[in-house]
């Protein structure tokens, strides 16, 4: 297999295998109109098999999410063929229309328009809570 590197764009590496679905999913990624590679279950040193996402021409994505969903990921930003710039994505603070609340009485689940807003309650068990009825979110 394949796969040709990118000239301009953003590498999503070292995303834990069998996750790089979901990661395009909450970065509201749609592949449909995106051109990207995916490379599902590639070996690892690190992490045994990883999942590498590869979006051409795309600069303009918020990362925020990142450091929630996939905990170990690496962003190279690719400008000109080469890395210009490569990050650890960490913990947000706040999640905003990531995930949504579990808590039928919330009022984000009764209330249309109302954002799904999680503060980070605990970074060591990397822990969420939604903003308005403190209930922890689920995974």
């Amino acid at each position: 297999m394949e796969v040709t590197s990118i000239t301009n764009g953003i590498i999503i590496d070292h995303v834990d295998a069998g996750m790089a679905l979901t990661v395009l999913h909450y970065l509201k990624v749609d592949p449909a109109t995106t051109k990207l590679a995916l490379i599902m279950n590639a070996d690892s040193h690190a992490l045994g098999a990883k999942d590498i996402i590869k979006l051409e021409d795309v600069e303009d994505l918020n990362l925020d999410a990142l450091g929630f969903i996939a905990p170990h990921a690496t962003v190279n930003i690719v400008r000109g063929g080469e890395i210009v710039e490569k990050a650890k994505p960490e913990l947000p603070q706040h999640l905003v229309g990531v995930i949504t609340c579990k808590n039928p009485r919330c009022v984000t689940t009764s209330e249309t328009g109302l954002e799904q807003r999680f503060h980070l309650a605990n970074a060591e068990r990397r822990e969420y809570r939604c903003d308005y009825c403190d209930e922890e979110a689920e995974r």
